[in-house]
């Protein structure tokens, strides 16, 4: 956290506090607590890092990447997905998004007492079709039952290893004053199916969970052979968090286009029917690219070509910023800030 932003956030009561749900929410409760317990107590080299993902040394020089996820997804079985196939996309991007070609999985499972095998039959079966369909096996897992009414059904862990080029570096570290910020398709999907279906909302267009393996996309932009500087999946706390967060890595500033933001009319008019700002919403099948300028037609280009980024757009440049804030220029020509997510906006999308 920057000198500057420290004055406007109060220490966490490690005595007498205790944890809500905005501490799993992916915004400035979620980095506070990770700051001041974790990194505190477990920090090291490669937990320092910050990304999706560590890069870490492997014997004969060469370089691995390890990320690990927990899925609370609430309710288990949703449009477009479930907690299942949800389990292998999200570890499996998260291993992607730092230039590492995803290698194997481990799964664990904590099930709750009662919960009916046949629902624990169709998540398995989703997230072997899923591990099969991106060639990343489930290598090893392990299995725990907890009392009934301790659970929820079922929550899964799983950890992806992948390797590294020599020479490919991707960091939240890496954003620099004149870049362009790409985004590999529409805002929101995935956290409104979640919500639509959650509270039984009917709208004209259904709304399907964008959930899905990036690697391939990701592969084709590496093939450009241009310098790619950060990518990132913006999962939990939406695409405002993700580019605060990449802010802070950098050092640097963020100015968004409104107009540019690709949000479908569902998603949009579902959002203000909520009170909600598709910025902030979750997304498991899209990636944020932040590039040199002059390359930024050619990894839209290269995004377009592929089916998860046909919807691609140019949404917003860096800059310098000593304060480190992601701003937007409004489609009436004002401004205004993209903070950290403050709150939560919607438990258990993920």
């Amino acid at each position: 956290m920057s000198e500057s932003r420290k004055h406007y956030v109060r220490p966490l009561d490690l005595k007498n506090g205790r944890i809500d749900m905005a501490h799993g929410a992916g915004g400035r409760a979620m980095a506070q607590l990770i700051d001041e317990v974790f990194a505190r107590r477990l920090g090291n080299e490669y937990l320092g890092q910050g990304d999706d993902g560590a890069v870490l040394p492997a014997a004969g020089g060469g370089r691995l990447v390890m990320a690990t996820d927990a899925h609370v997804v609430s309710p288990l079985f949703f449009p477009g997905g479930d907690i299942g196939c949800l389990a292998v996309h999200g570890t499996v991007n998260d291993v992607a998004v730092m230039g590492a070609q995803p290698l194997y999985l481990a799964a664990s499972f904590i099930l709750e007492e009662g919960f009916p095998l046949a629902d624990l039959v169709r998540i398995v079966d989703s997230m072997a079709a899923a591990a099969q369909a991106v060639g990343v096996p489930v290598v090893t897992g392990d299995t725990k039952v907890v009392e009934c009414g301790k659970g929820d059904g079922v929550f899964i862990t799983t950890t992806g290893v992948g390797v590294l080029p020599p020479g490919r570096e991707l960091s939240g570290r890496r954003a620099q004053p004149g870049d362009a910020i790409l985004v590999s398709g529409t805002l929101g999907d995935h956290g409104m199916a979640i919500m639509a279906e959650r509270e039984s909302l009917g709208f004209e267009s259904p709304i399907i969970s964008d959930t899905a393996a990036l690697h391939g996309l990701i592969g084709e932009l590496l093939a450009t052979g241009l310098d790619l500087h950060v990518l990132r999946d913006p999962t939990r706390g939406g695409l405002g968090t993700t580019l605060n967060e990449i802010a802070q890595q950098s050092g640097v500033g963020m100015m968004l286009q409104e107009q540019a933001l690709p949000v479908r009319p569902a998603v949009a008019a579902a959002c203000e029917f909520l009170g909600l700002d598709p910025l902030y919403v979750a997304n498991e099948g899209k990636l944020v690219a932040i590039c040199a300028a002059a390359d930024a037609e050619a990894f839209l280009a290269a995004m377009r070509a592929h089916p998860l980024g046909r919807e691609a757009a140019l949404i917003g440049t860096v800059h310098a910023d000593e304060q480190h804030f992601v701003q937007m220029t409004t489609a009436f020509g004002g401004r205004r800030i993209v903070d950290w997510l403050s709150g939560e906006q919607l438990p258990r999308i993920c």
